[in-house]
């Protein structure tokens, strides 16, 4: 381990710690740029090998323009590299040995991939590309297009028409997508990623606890717009970033029906909390480059109440139940729609009425891999759901079970998120789930 990637991992254990009391012990950036760009040289140095030699391609072309980056492309770029520069063009090449990281750009992409273009020998960028392909002849040559996954749709119309006009025509033969190669680089998380994951799931749960508090509602005054506006700024305000604007849901003891996910009846955006409400939050963060996703809820205690009503709290199991049922199922080689299907008889066999719309999450929030369903597709998802499952993966799992509550005289939804893992043998939440609902004020321990 080098002495930077050390200091970093005695900062963030150190954070870990501190943040017990206060979320305020995060990462300078200058402390994150080191250890996003010692991740990514370890990433490339050796996850990259294997995935291409799994894939079977020995070149991969990455072509991007500043201001449409590919989106692979935006994961390799160094810390210092905000977007790519002008026409920035990275090329791997397997020679059976490593894999060379060449740059066919104006200069260096930071200490991460040489610059190859000698503008003075070729003053066009594209035959300056075309040389370094011809002089190492691969077999196979992978471009960034793809119908099922946008993560790996990167190359544009006219980045394609230009190159494929200069490509001589033995290599355009060569020519394939990367799709695969693509989404394994985005999916697989290395072990120096998932040593830090579960602080970043912390870091995140705990922003989330404390917005579902009396620090932050109070019933009768507080909106559920306040809250999420809180959340936005609680964010802004620790330095760090979220990849999707939070949401915070009421259901309640009233006439309003259960519509469709995140839809109650068309209530106000900005509806006043009350004592009785079941609360739902979904929100994730953004950190060292690495993205969280996750719904929990809390009870408003009435007065006189001590604890949530017993048949939510049954309700909840259900939830939980469902998780299992779900996760139980992980096995690599399944494809998402497998899984899907499985998980949803054996809930059916249950009595739980459950809907699963779990998704991969790392490098994006909705990311790259197999999809477990959508909340609008539980008979699978042709494409992405057809992919299989990877060891050395990260997902959100995410579902809802809806369950008769009598005293309400309704149906409520637990919808429920946490990230988690599978490292090719078992799933494991990255920093826990919840298992209790929370109540406001707090009464009860943050079970996880």
């Amino acid at each position: 381990m080098t002495k930077h990637i050390y200091l970093s991992f005695i900062l963030l254990f150190s954070f870990a710690f501190s943040f017990a009391q206060t979320p305020t012990a995060i990462l300078s950036e200058r402390d994150r740029a080191r250890f996003v760009d010692e991740v990514l040289e370890d990433r490339f140095q050796n996850l990259l090998p294997t995935l291409m030699r799994r894939e079977g391609i020995d070149m991969w072309v990455i072509i991007s323009r500043e201001y449409n980056e590919d989106p692979v492309l935006k994961t390799m770029l160094p810390a210092n590299w905000l977007s790519a520069r002008r026409r920035t063009i990275m090329v791997f090449f397997d020679n059976g040995k490593d894999v060379e990281r060449l740059a066919i750009a104006r200069y260096d992409v930071g200490n991460l991939l040489k610059g190859e273009w000698n503008i003075d020998v070729r003053p066009n960028q594209w035959d300056a590309l075309i040389d370094i392909i011809q002089k190492r002849n691969p077999k196979k040559i992978g471009l960034n297009f793809s119908e099922h996954y946008a993560h790996a749709d990167g190359l544009t119309f006219t980045e394609q028409k230009e190159f494929t006009a200069k490509l001589p025509a033995d290599l355009q033969k060569r020519l394939v997508s990367a799709e695969r190669l693509a989404v394994g680089w985005l999916e697989t998380r290395t072990e120096k990623e998932m040593a830090v994951y579960p602080l970043i799931c912390r870091l995140s749960h705990q922003i989330v606890q404390e917005g579902l508090s009396e620090k932050v509602i109070q019933p009768g005054i507080t909106t559920t717009d306040d809250v999420v506006w809180w959340y936005r700024q609680r964010v802004t305000e620790l330095g760090l970033d979220t990849w999707f604007h939070p949401t915070v849901d009421i259901q309640r003891a009233d006439d309003a029906k259960f519509d469709h996910l995140r839809t109650f009846a068309k209530r106000p955006s900005g509806e006043v909390i009350m004592p009785g409400d079941l609360l739902h939050v979904d929100f994730g963060i953004t950190y060292l480059r690495l993205n969280t996703d996750q719904q929990q809820h809390a009870y408003v205690l009435r007065p006189g109440e001590t604890e949530v009503p017993a048949a939510i709290r049954e309700a909840f199991r259900q939830g939980n139940r469902l998780q299992d049922i779900l996760t139980e199922r992980f096995q690599t080689g399944k494809s998402g729609n497998q899984i899907l299907r499985e998980a949803l008889e054996q809930a059916g066999k249950e009595g739980i009425r459950g809907t699963i719309y779990t998704h991969p999450i790392g490098s994006h929030g909705h990311a790259a891999g197999p999809t477990i369903g959508m909340w609008d597709q539980q008979k699978g998802v042709p494409g992405s759901g057809d992919y299989p499952l990877f060891p050395n993966t990260a997902y959100s799992i995410e579902l809802n079970a809806a369950v008769d509550v009598p005293e309400w005289r309704k149906t409520i939804r637990i919808m429920l998120e946490e990230d988690g893992a599978f490292d090719g043998k078992s799933f494991r939440y990255i920093d826990g789930r919840q298992t209790e609902i929370y109540t406001i004020p707090r009464t009860l321990g943050y079970v996880k």
